[in-house]
């Protein structure tokens, strides 16, 4: 029988780290729930982008710009991974870096020329165990990435791809479809071939297509609007990211303090049996004692 002292000091211990988990649990709740709001904003201001370019399309509008145009053979592309920078967060990163990998293979074998950057410490831990060095790697964004912060990185792209260095931009991110599935996915923001091609431009509008009278002109709208939606595409990966983060740490933290409950129950139940077993021998041993002297 295990030493009665040993459990009641090992029971001790799981019910700290118990407190400690439940406090994890509490404050990524509370960061998921903010970090869903901003996600839910800027969804409904990339769909309002969107609406315009269809709007541009429904009104006999000949869409064009650099960034929409595909190109054919491209000599040139970039991956940025979004990981997370803490850990006991379940299956996250290592969801993001089981998808990036292929895509970065097949990249480097049909391509070539390919540049990696990395947003998170696990994922740039985990892309150089793998033998991917990242060219570019950021650590400032956590819960809540500020617009600033993404707006240089995409400015960064936007000139690249402007100068022809840089033929194609995929991102590997979380989507957060609920409370119970996220799924790593590789989008392609450049080119932005599918800007307005998500829906028809009728369900887009909110009707049948109407004519629009664009002041100045369709094309000066289009320099505005084709970059800022490439931004904001990509702010909502970000979001994405971060909400899919806190939802798999909340969900991993949940299963942690859970086990912890079971573990107590079931050391407080051997710990009753040694106490117990313990309590008796000294009984025996008294009883004995007790026996010896009156013999």
């Amino acid at each position: 029988m295990a030493n009665a002292r040993a459990l009641d000091k090992r029971r001790k211990s799981i019910k700290n780290i118990r407190k400690i988990t439940r406090t994890m649990e509490l404050i990524a709740t509370a960061r998921y729930k903010k970090a869903m709001d901003r996600a839910a904003a800027v969804t409904a201001y990339t769909d309002r982008l969107s609406q315009i370019v269809a709007s541009l399309a429904a009104a006999g509008t000949e869409v064009q710009h650099p960034l929409l145009e595909k190109r054919d053979n491209p000599k040139a592309a970039r991956v940025l991974v979004l990981a997370s920078n803490r850990g006991l967060c379940g299956g996250y990163n290592a969801s993001v870096l089981r998808t990036s990998m292929p895509l970065i293979r097949e990249l480097q074998g049909s391509i070539g020329n390919i540049g990696v950057d990395v947003s998170g410490k696990r994922g740039i831990n985990g892309l150089k165990f793998r033998g991917i060095e990242p060219e570019n790697t950021y650590q400032q964004f956590e819960d809540q990435p500020a617009y600033a912060e993404v707006e240089k990185i995409a400015n960064m792209y936007l000139e690249k791809y402007i100068a022809g260095e840089m033929d194609r931009l995929d991102v590997v991110y979380t989507r957060f479809v609920s409370t119970s599935k996220q799924i790593a996915t590789v989008q392609t923001l450049l080119p932005l071939g599918s800007l307005s091609d998500d829906t028809d431009a009728e369900s887009l509008t909110g009707g049948p297509s109407k004519e629009y009278e664009f002041l100045p002109s369709a094309e000066s709208i289009l320099e505005e609007v084709v970059p800022t939606s490439f931004k904001a595409k990509l702010f909502k990966c970000f979001l994405d990211s971060a909400v899919s983060e806190q939802v798999a740490r909340m969900i991993a933290m949940k299963g942690a303090t859970e086990s912890a409950g079971d573990m107590i129950k079931q050391l407080s139940m051997t710990y009753n049996r040694a106490r117990q077993s313990q309590i008796t021998g000294e009984i025996m041993e008294i009883i004995g004692g007790v026996e010896a002297l009156e013999g």
